[in-house]
């Protein structure tokens, strides 16, 4: 950061933070993913953030809104699911919000929001193929072809880790781009008065 947050910034990337948490309490399974798999809005509230303040807000709203949902509802996941959706989120978030902060147009955030969907899939794809799926596995006593069944119940074709990464990860973080990145662009211009 060139700069230090200022109080105003500080107290919108706690209220976004706060926004952040409560939309994750609202999260929901998609047919074309393990039940394991929720998708919640939250990433809406960080990709405001990141817009309005920089990718640095982005990153912090994205910590503190995992660090409230493990305080006020606990982790159902040994904190996999919490360091998936931080790791994931940030990979969304971060490349949007740079680019649009070079350009603050409505083009830019179209590109902004194509670009960081795309970072969010190739960085979830990675992550969960190499730590989270293993880790997931080991904590919980599950064996990898558990996992792979589950993916397998739902997609035929799901017949390795790696068929599970490309056939139930990707497409699931595909539709949270997409969900996310149009909710995000239908609010921003509205509320982003309110943040500068």
């Amino acid at each position: 950061m060139k700069h230090v947050l200022t109080t105003k910034q500080l107290t919108r990337i706690a209220i976004l933070s706060a926004a952040a948490f409560v939309l994750m309490l609202f999260e929901f399974p998609l047919p074309i993913a393990p039940s394991f798999y929720k998708l919640d809005l939250s990433e809406t509230a960080v990709l405001v953030g990141g817009f309005a303040m920089g990718p640095m807000a982005a990153v912090i709203i994205e910590a503190l809104k995992n660090v409230l949902n493990i305080l006020f509802t606990g982790t159902t996941t040994a904190y996999v699911g919490e360091m998936a959706n931080f790791i994931v989120g940030c990979a969304f978030a971060v490349p949007a919000a740079l680019l649009y902060q070079k350009n603050k147009t409505r083009r830019t955030a179209i590109y902004g929001l194509i670009l960081g969907s795309l970072c969010m899939v190739l960085a979830g794809a990675i992550v969960n193929y190499f730590i989270l799926l293993p880790m997931y596995s080991t904590l919980f006593h599950m064996p990898m072809d558990a996992i792979i069944a589950a993916g397998a119940a739902i997609v035929p074709a799901i017949h390795s880790k790696f068929t599970f990464v490309l056939l139930a990860t990707c497409p699931f973080n595909i539709v949270k781009g997409i969900l996310v990145s149009l909710l995000t662009f239908a609010l921003y211009k509205l509320i982003s008065p309110l943040l500068h």
